[in-house]
């Protein structure tokens, strides 16, 4: 079966045919560091723009292991990198170099949308562990119920999209023993590790089970210029190998220029990084604020550019889908439904919000979800 069009590109198309307030698809508006625009326009006239190693530059995977180990206290070599053209790709190899026919993947569900289709694309099959609001965590009992013979790997992403979680010590712990215990492999989707707007630091699975964990990362996402399609693969050298095999036949290298910007915008200091957090922190508050004095019922979020709107508690009797489609079309603003990232895209009762935006487009946003959930919306036709 053919993956049709994802929800964001849909949602995102709607929101421009229909002039309205973007707070769907998760890019940002603002916050990304002036001196990497400055380096890849210097690295595209002066650099070299021929094929660059397929692995990555030297330069960019000694400056994501110094990233690494300055961030998180990771103890990497540059040989365990291989840059990628995005996250989406790195998951692809990934995926690829770990599952194939036959075999099975554990996925939590919400999942990002990508996940399973790339999993069947593989020929493995994917196996769904529920996490349940509002702290959506999965205990080891879940987990172990998920796992047959048939099981290779556990794919976790923490912090989390849709929900704004992360996943917390026991369910990291149960992930790692059971990973231990049967023999499977952990891929860690962590694109959002920086974007943290709670008080908990990010822990990845590569601290915990270095042997058995393939981490992703995203320049997208840590300096937020999502477009640059710039992410990596970090694993111990074997595992590292076998991803390497895989993703010299998707897209083989990443372009050089954006490569050498991205190497220069992970030395940025400590305090780039926090002052950054800060900002995204900020955001999520005014929205939350907005809505919260609307009459929305907003989920914790504590990583990621999102919020989670419960529908029911907010007085809301649609399903997910059919509010997302009645906002972008007669309230002007575009949302994400939960049910896009549930197996068999279910009716849900909450949804998906991007607060990484401006305050002006944030204020007009708010002001219209606000109205949409005044609106009687089964009063009217078509609905």
């Amino acid at each position: 079966m053919q993956p049709g069009t994802t929800i964001f590109e849909q949602m995102s198309g709607l929101a421009r045919a229909h002039d309205a307030i973007n707070l769907g698809q998760g890019f940002p508006d603002f916050g990304w560091p002036a001196a990497v625009l400055a380096a890849g326009a210097r690295a595209i006239t002066s650099g070299d723009n021929q094929y660059p190693p397929m692995r990555g530059l030297p330069e960019l995977r000694r400056a994501v292991a110094a990233f690494y180990r300055r961030r998180q206290g990771l103890d990497l070599d540059p040989d365990q990198v291989i840059v990628t053209s995005g996250a989406t790709e790195a998951l692809a190899a990934s995926i690829l170099s770990v599952a194939g026919p036959g075999d099975e993947v554990i996925l939590f569900a919400p999942a990002y949308d990508a996940y399973a289709p790339l999993v069947r694309r593989a020929g493995a099959q994917p196996v769904f562990v529920d996490l349940a609001p509002p702290d959506w965590q999965a205990d080891a009992s879940a987990i172990t119920a998920a796992i047959t013979p048939a099981t290779r790997a556990i794919l976790l992403n923490t912090p989390h999209n849709p929900t704004g979680a992360m996943a917390g010590p026991a369910m990291l712990a149960a992930i790692v023993q059971l990973a231990r215990a049967h023999d499977l492999l952990i891929i860690s989707d962590e694109v959002w590790e920086e974007v943290l707007t709670g008080a908990e630091p990010h822990v990845s699975p590569l601290a915990l089970a270095p042997e058995r964990t393939i981490k992703i990362g995203s320049a997208g996402k840590l300096l937020a210029l999502t477009g640059w399609k710039v992410g990596w693969v970090v694993a111990e050298a074997g595992l590292a190998e076998r991803v390497a095999q895989m993703h010299q036949f998707l897209t083989f290298t990443t372009p050089p220029p954006l490569q050498q910007a991205v190497a220069e915008g992970l030395a940025l200091p400590d305090a780039w990084f926090a002052a950054t957090q800060g900002d995204f922190r900020r955001a999520r508050d005014r929205l939350a604020a907005a809505l919260a004095s609307g009459g929305w019922t907003l989920l914790p979020s504590v990583g990621s550019y999102f919020l989670m709107a419960d529908l029911a508690a907010s007085g809301i009797g649609l399903s997910d889908s059919e509010f997302c489609m009645a906002a972008v079309a007669r309230a002007g603003v575009a949302a994400i439904p939960l049910g896009a990232f549930l197996p068999g895209t279910p009716a849900s009762g909450f949804i998906r919000l991007c607060f990484a935006k401006r305050d002006t487009v944030l204020d007009a946003g708010a002001s219209r979800l606000n109205a949409a959930r005044r609106t009687d919306w089964a009063a009217m036709p078509g609905l």
